[in-house]
């Protein structure tokens, strides 16, 4: 029997985040990463962007899943959602047009899966609006 290829290295390049494989707890395939929502301040991803369903390229529907809410699995080179599919469907998610993603989206998304909702505001004292 073949065995699966061992990641070399833990990081990722951001334009090959969507062939990350997303599972469920017991899994089961759920979908892809399609995106990450990067502090431009900080670096740090703070969401990932889940693309689930869908037939080449249609009926696909797109889920911001605070970035906490994965954990890494080595054995598979994928990531593993720490919440039950269920709620992950039931979630904020879009379909075609992306919402903005401001400070008021930022907190939809943080109370619906209970977390702390992290603060988007840029810096007031001048420095982020170069």
């Amino acid at each position: 029997m073949a065995q699966p290829d061992i990641p070399t290295q833990l990081l990722i390049q951001s334009n090959a985040a969507d062939q990350m494989t997303v599972k469920s707890r017991d899994g089961e395939k759920i979908g892809y990463v399609f995106s990450f929502m990067i502090n431009k301040r900080s670096g740090q991803a703070l969401y990932a962007v889940l693309t689930i369903g869908g037939f080449l390229g249609i009926g696909k529907a797109y889920y911001p899943l605070p970035f906490q809410l994965l954990a890494y699995d080595p054995a598979n080179d994928g990531y593993q959602v720490t919440i039950d599919r269920r709620l992950l469907e039931g979630g904020p998610s879009w379909a075609n047009n992306p919402p903005l993603f401001d400070q008021s989206y930022a907190d939809r998304v943080a109370s619906y899966y209970g977390v702390a909702s992290e603060s988007l505001a840029l810096d007031t004292t001048g420095t982020d609006a170069l």
